[in-house]
């Protein structure tokens, strides 16, 4: 069999070469270019807030919006990568996606706004396309260490966003125009990149090594009924706790991120972009090395050490929080911030290092749950950011001892590995991991 035509069992992070990397590259940057639009409203929010009259509560109802919509898309979105393909999909995704971006500076008031916002969130999805289509390509010696690159880079989006946005705002107010219109059409280059990305991802991927599904007639291989009895395993539900804390605070953050250092620190909205933009770009390395890591120990100490070290991380991240909730200095909350950041992205990474060894013949199952978890997780810490009664302080406060209170649930779960099945190992679909 041609060797070209397999999945490959070494990442060449600087390769284009091969159909592998090539999709490799465009699937993470396609989810990139996915969250750049999904939180290229949140650096602007202070100008909006303004400028649509806001309460706190609005502000709080719209972020719920904007995570709330990605949890019923990844569990369609999945779905539709094995029927239609992870490439058909991708670039359908892109094109309807777009539309609510191009549109969201047609809003004038809370309710149009609330609406853009949760039909924006629909892009979210396109993680479950970078990690299927990641699966597609890789075999499974380097699936979690390919799956994490991806994931993680693609997350980056997320700081590049809060970076770059302001920016672009600023430009098109030195331009002549007024803030109420600069903040729409700023929204028009995420709109754009979406497009570009919509014909890079149907010129240069393919489904499969093989070639497209509709090439190769690929049909679904497993069509047994879902195992619902899964749901009774409680370690399932401990890393979707887990990822609820990591993953659903990062989604947090870099909503409420630049409104908080507008708020306390009293930082112009591009100098807080700037800041919550760091936060984002430890995504570069940071989740990454937190399935690098989980595996190192997993070879080691085996599924025990890889939960002693989730919950190691888990907690290093909850008392960061805390030290960041009660900073009392710019300098202070920035220092706080790395830490946390960088023990919340090693927690995303180090989640999924256990989630594909928990139930060897549930394995897709369980990483839509543990996935959806973290979305859920998001739009739960939504509401605190909502409330009259509870500043932004004491949310993070809280949030931080419910993720230390999380960790020691992770510690005293027993993890412990399943064999997988041969069958398993040939159908790169189920190791998909919808984080």
């Amino acid at each position: 069999m041609n060797q070209t035509a397999q999945p490959l069992t070494k990442l060449k992070i600087f390769s284009l070469t091969g159909v592998q990397m090539r999709t490799f590259h465009t699937t993470w940057l396609m989810f990139f270019v996915c969250f750049f639009g999904w939180f290229g409203l949140a650096p602007l929010m202070p100008t909006i807030r303004a400028e649509l009259h806001l309460t706190k509560g609005q502000v709080g109802n719209t972020i719920i919006a904007s995570v709330a919509a990605t949890i019923i898309a990844r569990l369609i979105i999945g779905k539709l990568c094995d029927t239609w393909g992870p490439r058909k999909t991708a670039v359908r995704l892109l094109l309807v996606g777009c539309l609510p971006v191009f549109l969201v500076g047609l809003a004038h008031d809370y309710t149009s706004f609330l609406l853009f916002r949760l039909a924006i969130g629909v892009i979210g999805a396109s993680f479950v396309i970078t990690q299927f289509h990641t699966s597609m390509m890789f075999a499974p010696n380097i699936k979690g260490t390919a799956n994490a690159v991806t994931g993680g880079w693609g997350n980056l989006g997320g700081g590049v966003t809060n970076m770059l946005m302001p920016v672009i705002f600023a430009a098109i107010v030195g331009f002549g125009y007024t803030k109420a219109e600069a903040w729409r059409y700023a929204m028009i280059v995420p709109g754009m990149m979406m497009l570009v990305m919509a014909f890079l991802y149907w010129r240069y991927t393919k489904d499969t090594p093989n070639g497209n599904y509709d090439e190769i007639g690929y049909t679904k291989a497993n069509s047994a009924k879902t195992d619902w009895s899964i749901l009774g395993d409680w370690r399932i539900w401990a890393l979707t706790l887990a990822y609820a804390m990591c993953f659903g605070m990062e989604i947090t953050f870099d909503n409420v991120a630049s409104l908080h250092f507008v708020d306390t620190f009293k930082l112009s909205q591009s100098s807080a972009g700037f800041w919550a933009g760091i936060f984002g770009f430890m995504n570069i390395f940071a989740r990454a090395l937190g399935g690098i890591v989980s595996d190192k120990v997993g070879g080691k100490f085996g599924m025990r050490g890889k939960g002693l070290l989730l919950a190691g991380v888990l907690l290093l991240e909850g008392a960061g929080l805390v030290l960041f909730a009660h900073s009392g200095s710019l300098v202070m909350a920035i220092v706080s911030m790395l830490t946390f950041a960088l023990f919340l992205k090693m927690s995303n990474g180090a989640t999924y290092g256990i989630v594909p060894f928990v139930n060897a013949k549930n394995v897709g199952l369980v990483s839509g749950i543990v996935g959806a978890g973290g979305n859920l997780g998001g739009m739960m810490f939504g509401f605190l950011f909502k409330s009259e009664s509870i500043t932004y302080v004491q949310a993070f406060t809280y949030i931080g001892y419910a993720v230390i209170a999380v960790s020691v649930i992770v510690l005293i779960t027993r993890f412990q590995k399943q064999p997988l099945l041969l069958k398993q190992v040939e159908e790169p679909a189920l190791e998909a991991s919808i984080a």
